[in-house]
């Protein structure tokens, strides 16, 4: 599959993340394109015992640190040598499963219900929204949130762009007030989003979206 194999080269480009933060911690929350930047997992309440699962979820650094505060976290990603690092660094920690699978497919076959999904500059700024919210919304439990980040768009670019290190991969770069109209029309509530400012002299913020079923 092209876009399997855009994943997977973009994927072995990858630097893996440091062993430890500014503050020292070996495992933490990164919402944003910044180091040590922009809220940390605070926004998503209480994690002990829910069930959580990122879509895109890399070499499963964020989901490792969800699992230490008491989540079952499941993680999907399309690369295979994101599982075998993300295997290789953290699957001694309890409560946390990886899978090598396209994201829709995965949420098309699974009958789990989730208390939280994430993609983190993942699937949901790479995927149809009109296509793919729907099939999280029915893997969400009652009650339970949607929470993505992506690069907010910038002024005069088209709302579906192509990612410059995978040809392959098409994006969707939507304002807030765009992805609120798709996640009202799929079925969620209480939608919002934010742009967090970039730390010092950087231009591009993060926009940050929670909506709920």
């Amino acid at each position: 599959m092209e876009v399997a194999e855009a994943w997977e080269r973009y994927a072995q480009g990858r630097t893996p993340r440091r062993e430890t933060n500014a503050s020292g911690a070996r495992t933490w929350l990164n919402w944003t394109q910044y180091a040590d930047h922009g809220p940390d997992e605070s926004i998503l309440g209480d994690l002990q015992g829910r069930t959580v699962l990122e879509l895109g979820c890399g070499t499963g650094c964020n989901l490792a640190h969800l699992s230490t505060l008491g989540a079952i976290c499941t993680g999907v990603d399309i690369a295979p040598s994101q599982h075998k690092k993300a295997v290789a660094r953290w699957g001694g920690l309890p409560g946390l499963t990886f899978h090598t699978a396209e994201v829709a497919e995965y949420l098309s076959r699974t009958d789990t219900l989730f208390d939280v999904v994430l993609s983190i500059f993942g699937p949901v700024w790479f995927t149809d929204p009109e296509q793919f919210l729907p099939l999280i919304r029915k893997r969400l439990s009652p009650g339970g949130v949607l929470t993505f980040s992506h690069k907010p768009p910038t002024k005069g670019t088209e709302p579906v762009g192509t990612l410059r290190e995978a040809r392959a991969v098409t994006r969707w770069d939507y304002t807030p007030e765009e992805w609120s109209v798709l996640l009202a029309s799929s079925g969620y509530s209480n939608s919002g989003a934010e742009t967090v400012p970039p730390p010092g002299d950087q231009e591009a913020g993060t926009l940050l979206v929670r909506a709920y079923a």
